[in-house]
């Protein structure tokens, strides 16, 4: 899949915001991906992890025993992606402020993890969630996620694909454009940093 039909995508489904957003990681854009609106629509979410799960296949990772993904963006396309690949699914999540696994998931010493997320900016959470997964002694052979926002800048310290590489600007709140700051900005993502 190339990475306008990935575009295509979302705009299809109406999940290309634009005005002045508060992203997860703090930092100020004049553009926000709001996945959840794709993921309304089962049929383009499967279309899209579907292509993930094929471009996952040829990385060379070789065989993964399952996915984990940081919740909550990454549940969806964690789950199916997995599905596509015939693995199992399963997340980390947020407590006292730092990930780790609950619900009964289980990760072994040596197991071949990738982790899977939605989109990615600084690439907080991911790390965050390999930082879990570490402590558990696993192999973590990459990462993948639909859209990284930082155009292949970021370094998340494991290899990294993306369906798409969309360069977005984003600012620090003391460094705002002039045409972005005249705007009240709002926060559409998850992540309670203010």
């Amino acid at each position: 899949m190339k990475q306008q039909e990935v575009l295509d995508i979302f705009r299809s489904c109406n999940a290309i915001l634009e005005g002045h957003f508060i992203l997860s990681s703090g930092l100020h854009s004049p553009i926000f991906l709001q996945k959840a609106l794709v993921f309304s629509h089962p049929e383009k979410s499967e279309i899209l992890c579907k292509a993930l799960s094929d471009k996952i296949k040829k990385s060379g990772f070789g065989k993964i025993s399952q996915i984990v993904s940081p919740a909550i963006g990454g549940i969806i396309v964690g789950y199916e992606t997995a599905r596509h690949l015939g693995v199992k699914a399963i997340y980390t999540e947020r407590v006292n402020g730092k990930f780790a696994l609950r619900r009964g998931f289980r990760i072994k010493k040596d197991e071949k993890i990738l982790i899977v997320e939605d989109i990615i900016s600084t690439g907080l959470s991911i790390r965050e969630c390999i930082d879990c997964v570490k402590e558990f002694g696993a192999n973590i052979v990459g990462a993948a996620c639909l859209i990284d926002r930082s155009g292949g800048e970021v370094d998340i310290g494991v290899p990294l694909i993306s369906l798409a590489q969309y360069k977005i600007p984003a600012y620090e709140k003391n460094n705002l454009p002039k045409e972005l700051a005249a705007i009240k900005p709002v926060k559409p993502g998850s992540r309670g940093i203010k």
